[in-house]
């Protein structure tokens, strides 16, 4: 919901105009998280002592912030430092509107004794911020994050001894917080140091060094409870339990960033953080800390190799990241089945499933759980998981799953999609079914992500990284890998084998099949044109194209602000029917499938009460295109794989109606990419 970026580089001499380059390019690439306001707070001029912060922030996008850095006279951009730590932060309002005096970092006085940038939502901030305001601690803004600068100041002014360490104060504060949050503390008492740490929203921090790094993992020291130094933080740290160079107080510089997108282009050697992990950065070495050990928990922390380019996550020729993953789709698909289906032999290995396949295959039902276009994903493959596995299939949204704490049982299967692997409501449902005996399987588009993390196995969609706030490749990669599991669960039973090579056959071609579809973006522009003027629009159909129209009707509201409603063809008599006269515009999918008499007839009711449909059919089907306004014909598939195609021609038309309303496609209002609050 925000995105935070840090940069400490020590005994790598930088001017302040390089630090500030590489703090605002960090936020640039994480303006996807969050863009109503941004900051930093970066070490004082010279001029002003070796002891201050200085922050800066604005209402706006990241270039309103790196303009107003540039006008500022008051910084000496040539000043060059051999150490220093600069925190950022881009903003997706919560608590509070969009304003200078509500974006991070947060302070926690006047005199900037501590800064903090955040990522989530602490859900007791009103008795924490009433308890500092009868110690006699002021407030300035209206956000949730404030407490924590202020809590940490608390503890620093009421310490018990002088000896007290940075990371001390920081594990002291997150026992206090409730809620999920990621966080990065910067503060003049600890000049060159930096504390990060997390629950519930993701945060890596990468490496980089021109020297060779001594081991492959962190170690975790567990403190049990007592972080206080016997005389100062730095003695606290021992070289045998933190990551530094070859040799000791060698040139090396750290970046802590809630996404790896802001990281790739610096290095690729990262960690991941987990839950309630203290990170802690002095004298060039990173400690990792915990107040104590669970069973079974790892004792070390892997330093990680991103797989990640730099060319994923630039635009290119496109207009927007949207744009650029909509085309992207061919080789998205492709690369969510290389390697897993071997076409020649007709067979499918899912290899995170492996292990587990046995005990999924005695399970009494599965249980499909995701929000938005994930949960889409999985409306979009329930016919076919349950045809192909015979088993029960729920779909759930994971807000009102949790909210009806619903049944689960030690012999159920439960499926959690999300694409960044980090959604609230889909982790906090994941955990409840863990906490039911449920075995639990991810499908995420992130590896490290929590829920790959947190679940007994998974999926990794390999889509690769996706910028555009509406999801677009990851939604048709999580269909094609729910699509894999059902073959590889039916690979056993003889009276499937027709209809699985069938689908194997479909997913083959299916690479070649989007780009035909892609090919007709200029004649979907031409219909926005007509339509983009509209307050409304309807998208309608069934069977296995009903998901077709949930997510395409997502798709319009989230980047051009119509209202769009996605109908089931077969409830069209039951209220929808009202809607419709030559004024309102609808979208009908109708495939030539099970479903294709019904869905003509709801046709013939549409036409009949003067409405004017746009239909997406499979090409040379005369009898739709005598009742049809317009048409966009698609190639035909096996049935099951049709929403694929289906799909394209409205995101292409989202994207096209958004442009044309004159809206920003990959930064819609008041949405951010991965959601990590209820």
């Amino acid at each position: 919901m925000c995105g935070i970026f840090a940069y400490l580089n020590y005994r790598v001499p930088r001017t302040r105009k390089e630090i500030f380059d590489t703090l605002v390019k960090g936020l640039q690439r994480l303006e996807y998280r969050g863009y109503d306001s941004a900051g930093v707070a970066v070490d004082g001029p010279r001029k002003e002592g070796n002891g201050s912060i200085c922050l800066f922030k604005k209402r706006g996008k990241v270039t309103a912030l790196d303009e107003a850095l540039c006008k500022n006279d008051s910084i000496y951009l040539d000043a060059e430092l051999d150490i220093h730590f600069g925190i950022a932060h881009t903003r997706w309002a919560t608590h509070g509107e969009p304003s200078a005096v509500n974006s991070h970092p947060h302070r926690s006085d006047k005199n900037n004794e501590f800064v903090v940038i955040h990522n989530g939502i602490i859900t007791n901030y009103k008795e924490l911020r009433k308890y500092l305001n009868s110690k006699g601690y002021e407030f300035e803004s209206d956000t949730d994050t404030e407490v924590i600068p202020k809590l940490i100041k608390y503890l620093y002014d009421n310490r018990e001894n002088d000896y007290v360490s940075f990371s001390t104060l920081v594990e002291r504060v997150i026992q206090q917080l409730e809620g999920a949050f990621a966080l990065v503390f910067k503060s003049i008492h600890f000049p060159g140091e930096a504390i990060a740490t997390r629950r519930g929203s993701p945060l890596l921090i990468g490496v980089r060094s021109k020297y060779e790094l001594s081991r492959d993992q962190i170690p975790i020291q567990y403190n049990n409870g007592d972080f206080i130094a016997k005389k100062n933080f730095r003695n606290r740290v021992d070289s045998s339990t933190s990551l530094h160079s070859v040799c000791d107080r060698k040139a090396v510089e750290f970046y802590f960033a809630s996404d790896a997108s802001a990281i790739i282009e610096h290095t690729n050697k990262v960690v991941y953080l987990e839950d309630d992990d203290i990170a802690a950065v002095a004298e060039g070495k990173l400690s990792l800390h915990r107040v104590s050990r669970c069973a079974g928990e790892e004792s070390a922390r892997v330093i990680q190799t991103l797989q990640m380019e730099l060319q994923q996550i630039m635009k290119g020729n496109f207009k927007a990241f949207m744009q650029k993953e909509i085309f992207e789709q061919p080789e998205s698909v492709f690369n969510t089945m290389r390697g897993r289906i071997c076409f020649d032999t007709n067979t499918v290995v899912l290899g995170g499933l492996n292990d587990h396949l046995k005990e999924i295959r005695r399970c009494r039902r599965l249980i499909i759980i995701g929000c938005g276009t994930s949960f889409h994903a999985g409306v979009a493959t329930r016919q076919i998981l349950e045809e192909l596995t015979e088993l029960p299939v729920m779909v759930e949204l994971a807000s009102d799953f949790l909210d009806r704490i619903t049944p689960v049982f030690r012999d159920d299967v439960c499926f959690f999609i999300s694409q960044s692997g980090e959604t609230a409501d889909t982790l906090m449902a994941l955990r409840y079914c863990q906490g039911r005996g449920a075995l639990t399987v991810g499908v995420t588009n992130t590896v490290g992500s929590s829920i790959s993390r947190e679940t007994d196995c998974g999926v990794h969609i390999n889509a690769g990284p996706e910028i555009g706030v509406a999801s677009t490749k990851a939604y048709t990669s999580q269909f094609v890998a729910l699509i894999m599991f059902a073959l590889m669960m039916s690979e056993d039973r003889l009276s499937l084998q027709k209809r699985r090579l069938e689908i194997i056959s479909g997913l083959r071609q299916l690479p070649a099949l989007i780009k035909q579809v892609l090919a007709l973006d200029e004649h979907i522009k031409s219909m926005a044109e007509e339509l983009y003027q509209q307050r409304s629009l309807l998208v309608m159909g069934r069977g296995y194209n009903y998901a077709t129209c949930l997510e395409g009707a997502l798709k319009i509201k989230e980047i051009t602000y119509m209202h769009s409603e996605g109908i089931l063809a077969g409830e069209l008599k039951h209220g929808p029917l009202a809607l419709i006269d030559k004024d309102m515009p609808v979208i009908m999918v109708v495939m030539r499938d099970a479903c294709y008499t019904k869905c003509h007839n709801a046709l013939q009711q549409v036409t009949a009460r003067q409405g004017r449909p746009i239909i997406i059919c499979c090409r040379d089907d005369p009898e739709i295109s005598k009742c049809a306004y317009k048409t966009i014909e698609v190639p035909q598939t096996v049935d099951c794989l049709q929403g694929i195609l289906s799909v394209i021609p409205l995101q292409l038309m989202s994207f096209h109606l958004a442009v044309l309303r004159g809206f920003d496609v990959d930064c819609p209002r008041n949405l951010a990419k991965s959601v990590t609050v209820e």
